[in-house]
């Protein structure tokens, strides 16, 4: 990958936190990954919190970066399923960093808010 002046550019990882950790991505993700092929309805009921428009708006996001497939069945009513896709699935080992990270992590990022907040 070339290098840049600009700092914001000089970062590698910097497009691959633009993809991967939008509002929304991870959860839709993990889901996918963990039931595996679901319809829009599913997928609406295990993340409780999101928006239709959102979530519509996310897996067409996440199908245009190639992480999320989508499969049309011409059926009445018509059918509609999502499925991580290989290149969706090779994100496991990152997350599972991250998990790692999460879980020896957090507790110390916790403290240290508190410890910020009560100096203010």
């Amino acid at each position: 990958m070339k290098q840049s002046a600009d700092p914001e550019l000089a970062c590698p990882v910097a497009p691959v936190v633009d993809i991967v950790f939008s509002r929304w991505t991870t959860p839709i993700l993990w889901a996918l990954n963990e039931y595996g092929r679901q319809r829009f309805v599913e997928l609406e009921r295990r993340l409780t919190s999101i928006t239709p428009k959102v979530l519509t708006q996310r897996l067409r996001q996440l199908e245009r970066d190639g992480l999320v497939s989508r499969t049309y069945h011409a059926e009445v009513p018509p059918r509609v399923e999502y499925e991580i896709t290989e290149l969706g699935a090779s994100l496991g080992p990152l997350f599972a960093h991250l998990t790692t990270w999460a879980d020896a992590s957090l507790g110390e990022v916790e403290r240290a808010r508190r410890a910020y907040d009560a100096q203010r």
